[in-house]
């Protein structure tokens, strides 16, 4: 009897895999500039173009599936589901867009998450509303809030202004719903997570790591995401794929 017990638990397992075997882990990569580094600013948050565009042909060789987060109820429907994210809005940016259209085929769509500082819109080195209505046109990208002015949420007392006016000024704009916010530098407490939650249904910090769906409580309001820098090279992009 013992063994037969044994052997039907062996075969349910097999059957019926426990939740942490059933989990999707899902990186959600970080990007800045893509842009060749020419002495000006912080050197690790450029990519250049050419080591981004061997990045997302190696998605596309892998097999990976780029989603935005309009399409989060996906992640278990396709094959290696990615997120491809980039802060701040930077002008640079728009050179994204060529590279996405090479690499289009009828098995890969490329797709990327543009997070924006609202009151940076429009700025010289800045993406503007031109630019963002574009992005949204070719189908790509969804523009989502990095809040109105950057600051550091956990010290700011007017959340409401940095997350519901941001909102609301990229809606206007792109005509499209804004449900994500990058939280700036990382930073994020309980009193963020719940101001966050009155206007958007995701939010991401920097936590070096794949997102793994545990049912655990505000867990789409703490996403990890992986960083890819300057001295990011395809081996070391391969790996942080693969062991993160």
């Amino acid at each position: 009897m013992r063994k037969i017990s044994i052997f039907v638990i062996l075969v349910l397992t097999v059957i019926f895999p426990s939740p942490a075997f059933s989990q999707v882990k899902v990186p959600v990569l970080i990007y800045h500039s893509i842009d060749a580094y020419t002495g000006h600013g912080e050197k690790e948050l450029y990519v250049t173009p050419e080591n981004f565009e061997k990045q997302l042909l190696y998605l596309k060789k892998q097999g990976y599936t780029p989603l935005t987060f309009e399409k989060w109820q996906e992640l278990k429907r396709v094959k290696k589901p990615i997120f491809i994210t980039f802060d701040d809005g930077y002008k640079n940016n728009l050179t994204i867009l060529p590279i996405f259209q090479r690499a289009a085929s009828p098995q890969f769509h490329p797709a990327a998450t543009i997070f924006v500082i609202s009151d940076f819109i429009g700025r010289p080195n800045r993406l503007s509303p031109a630019d963002l209505k574009k992005f949204v046109d070719s189908g790509f990208f969804s523009i989502q809030s990095h809040t109105a002015t950057h600051p550091d949420l956990t010290k700011t007392k007017n959340l409401s202004y940095e997350l519901a006016d941001s909102k609301r000024k990229i809606e206007a704009i792109t005509s499209q719903p804004v449900i994500a916010l990058a939280y700036p530098y990382g930073k994020v407490n309980s009193r963020v997570v719940e101001e966050t939650k009155k206007n958007y249904t995701f939010g991401l910090s920097t936590i070096p790591k794949s997102f793994t769906e545990s049912g655990q409580k505000n867990e789409n309001y703490l996403i990890p995401r992986l960083y890819v820098t300057y001295s990011t090279t395809i081996e070391d992009f391969a790996k942080l794929l693969k062991e993160s």
